[in-house]
């Protein structure tokens, strides 16, 4: 068995040839004796011993459908660790499937340009009221009536029972089954894709879940090397480590190759602890350039870290990880804090509008200042990155979530600050992605839900989230993560689309979208091409960014009172593209009365001169460009 691993096929678990035939690749290195046994047949199949662990088997006894399971030396039974489908539940035999039978329709599918990628955040389970891939597939047009081109779909790797956030997986290869499984997911990217929407799936490569979690019966897949908040990490650079990189390399193919996924989003790559000489995520991007080159196909590598150390997004030819993206927490907390946000755990660290404006600026907050936080020198510049490999956003599942009641940014803030932090993430030079249903302004919290079937296991989560919150105000209880309640409370309320304020809310959503998309100093995202300036007392903070010959200015006032603001000369005389006070979107300033050029006034006029001085309505924002008149 040679170490090079072939993009052209996923080769771990049971694959089937043209001809019908199964073919079983199973990595058990301290195993002595493996079988295969497959239900409806009386005799186990024996598997033969490979080079570095791995056994292998030809047979025709195992068909598409038929459930089996593996045995260790003749006595503990395990379903398979490269499962694709688990019927009955993480602690049930595996279902063999072929892959390769899905016809897919989208060959001309070219994928996005990654600077042109507009995200939409969303859980299976809660973004419709069955939680399933086919009532996805039935919200398309609408996700496309708003104006964004790509889903990024949590985990869907299986998980114990229904409902779960998909971080508790512990079949990384297996598609959900009470989504729908791999079938319907392969529907689902295919029917994206003719409708002109990317997928992006969230991965899990830092841990897995504890339910079901039986690796350790088929080899050293942790090491007790490093502590992480899960336990022992996963064995990425000790003894037999090659069995272990080899199988979630393996993984991040499959998804590419066999689903048609067109970006993965690798979770807290932070807590991958890899000190190899060619790290993880680096031998995974270059085994995804492999696969570009076989399919023609563009697949992009986006990762959460919270390191703000650049070498993760740098390209290989630098001497980085070639990852293409990543998440930007600092950004969401500094517009929070910006926003009136407590500055109390994670958010002590930020000041608000001087910290959002250097994050317009140089993408990372901490760049190498002392962090209060953390007590120490942190970060790195990111100079030469472009804006396109930061992902911006003013809430997600991890920031609503991990809040002890779930609330949303509706539940805590007004309806103009809503408005304002939708146009400060829009306006940014950066990839901008939304949570679902925050265009809608929705009301149900997200809360952390799971449905583990081991009592204790239940109850030690149970605990957890109550020690976690143990220090906050005793006002409200706990929402108990097990209790069927909680998952439904957090499912969306898409009635309220037909309902005011959120009917409006949709409609400024789609304005700003399609403005962004509309005017060239917005879509490029040049990070050289912008300077940024605030005033810190007046809460108030001035974006300008350009693009060849179109200049853009955003006007942001985070105060509740009225603020004067300066525009900037620039030799331009400047006309109004958007107002977030505007009545058209429930603001106190009608945009047909009448306004005099350049003079102050109680609004944004249609036109200002340059250097003028406008006074900008509280917790709004305000957009303007050049004239050509």
């Amino acid at each position: 068995m040679e170490k090079e691993i072939r993009v052209e096929k996923r080769l771990v678990g049971v694959t089937f040839t043209t001809e019908g035939e199964a073919e079983i690749l199973l990595w058990a290195p301290q195993a002595k004796h493996v079988a295969v046994k497959v239900y409806g047949h009386s005799a186990a199949l024996p598997l033969k011993s490979e080079q570095f662990g791995y056994w292998c088997c030809k047979t025709n006894q195992i068909h598409p459908g038929d459930l089996y399971e593996f045995v260790l030396d003749g006595e503990t039974k395990r379903s398979d660790p490269a499962s694709l489908c688990q019927p009955q539940g993480v602690h049930g035999p595996s279902q063999a499937v072929d892959l390769c039978s899905f016809e897919w329709n989208d060959q001309s599918w070219p994928n996005l340009p990654l600077e042109d990628y507009l995200i939409y955040e969303l859980h299976t389970g809660t973004f419709t009221p069955d939680g399933t891939f086919e009532s996805l597939e039935e919200k398309l047009d609408y996700l496309k009536a708003l104006g964004v081109n790509a889903i990024e779909i949590m985990p869907v790797a299986q998980f114990p029972d229904s409902r779960n956030w998909g971080y508790d997986g512990v079949f990384p290869y297996a598609v959900q089954n009470s989504y729908g499984g791999a079938s319907k997911l392969q529907h689902l990217v295919d029917t994206c894709h003719a409708k002109g929407i990317a997928v992006v799936l969230d991965v899990v490569y830092n841990h897995f879940g504890p339910e079901g979690n039986y690796f350790k019966d088929f080899g050293p897949y942790f090491t007790g090397k490093y502590c992480t908040p899960w336990g022992e990490a996963i064995n990425f650079d000790d003894a037999w480590c090659d069995g272990v990189r080899r199988y979630f390399i393996e993984n991040a193919l499959m998804w590419f190759r066999d689903f048609h996924i067109d970006a993965l989003r690798l979770d807290a790559v932070h807590a991958i602890k890899d000190f190899s000489p060619t790290h993880i995520l680096k031998e995974i991007r270059r085994h995804v350039d492999q696969l570009m080159e076989v399919t023609g196909r563009r697949h992009y590598l986006i990762v959460e870290s919270d390191l703000n150390d650049p070498r993760y997004i740098n390209p290989l030819s630098e001497h980085g990880y070639g990852m293409d993206a990543q998440w930007m927490d600092e950004f969401h907390h500094a517009l929070r804090v910006a926003v009136g946000e407590e500055r109390t755990g994670y958010y002590a660290d930020f000041t608000g509008i001087k910290h959002l404006a250097k994050s317009y600026q140089d993408a990372y907050v901490y760049d190498g200042q002392f962090s209060e936080e953390r007590h120490r020198f942190f970060g790195q510049k990111a100079e030469n990155n472009p804006g396109q490999q930061f992902i911006v956003f003013s809430q997600n599942h991890d920031q609503i979530g991990n809040r002890k009641l779930g609330e949303r940014s509706s539940q805590l803030y007004s309806f103009d600050t809503l408005k304002l932090m939708a146009g400060a993430v829009m306006v940014s030079p950066y990839l901008p992605m939304l949570f679902m249903g925050e265009e809608w302004a929705e009301s149900n919290p997200f809360l952390y839900f799971v449905s583990h079937t081991d009592p204790e296991l239940a109850e030690a989560v149970r605990q957890g989230r109550r020690e976690e919150f143990s220090f906050f105000d005793e006002t409200n209880e706990v929402p108990d993560p097990m209790a069927h309640l909680v998952f439904e409370q957090s499912k969306l309320q898409w009635d309220l689309l037909e309902q005011e304020p959120h009917q409006t809310m949709f409609r400024y959503y789609q304005a700003l979208i399609a403005l962004r998309k509309e005017q060239p100093a917005l879509r490029h995202l040049n990070r050289k091409n912008l300077t940024v300036s605030e005033q810190e007392g007046q809460q108030t903070l001035v974006l300008h960014r350009w693009h060849e010959d179109q200049h853009v200015l955003c006007l942001m006032n985070f105060a509740q009172e009225p603020q004067q603001i300066s525009l900037p000369t620039l030799g331009q005389s400047w006309r109004k593209l958007f107002n977030s006070a505007d009545s058209q979107w429930k603001g106190p300033v009608d945009p047909s009365e009448p306004s005099l050029n350049g003079v102050e006034t109680s609004k944004a006029p249609e036109a200002a001169s340059d250097g003028s001085t406008l006074t900008i309505e509280p917790e709004s924002i305000v957009i303007y460009t050049q004239s050509h008149e």
